[in-house]
């Protein structure tokens, strides 16, 4: 490995680590944005929130509610030049709805331990997608949610729609 392909790596953790902390750390908006392509798309699968652009996420990120409790443990990462993949635990109580992994499901003060996985492209130290993968049959499960409705595919262009799934406690 090249010094410069070392640089590049550690450009693409940077600016992915920056984004995180802007959103679910700090919860500065204005700071994540300033690290996004102007064509950059954010997904949480299978709820598919968030947006394709930068102004749709901007909304995304405006309206995130978060447990007051949350925390988030990086458990792998794999890193090449232009995308960084994180493996992460996210500890909480479900203390509110939450539309981006569990749409639908009132709190139930419960507390839950969820794997993500996160693929994270980026070009030019600004992020051009992030696709977030939830474990929401664990955290379905562990909340005491029951899903009674088969949640939505992606439309054929890829773009993001609420979910219509439906759920009871």
């Amino acid at each position: 490995m090249t010094p410069a392909m070392q640089v590049l790596m550690r450009e693409v953790e940077r600016t992915w680590d920056l984004f995180r902390r802007a959103v679910y750390v700090d919860r500065d908006v204005a700071a994540a944005l300033a690290l996004l392509d102007d064509a950059a798309t954010l997904v949480d699968m299978p709820a598919m929130t968030g947006g394709n652009s930068p102004a749709e996420i901007a909304e995304h990120l405006a309206g995130l509610a978060l447990p007051a409790d949350l925390a988030v443990e990086r458990v792998s990462r794999t890193v090449d030049t232009r995308r960084v993949v994180d493996e992460l635990r996210w500890t909480f109580t479900h203390d509110r709805e939450l539309s981006w992994l569990l749409p639908g499901v009132p709190a139930t003060g419960r507390p839950a331990r969820v794997l993500g996985i996160s693929v994270v492209a980026v070009r030019h130290a600004r992020i051009t997608s992030v696709r977030t993968l939830w474990d929401v049959r664990r955290a379905e499960s562990q909340v005491g949610a029951v899903v009674t409705a088969r949640r939505p595919e992606p439309a054929a262009d890829g773009s993001v729609t609420p979910s219509q799934s439906s759920t009871r406690l």
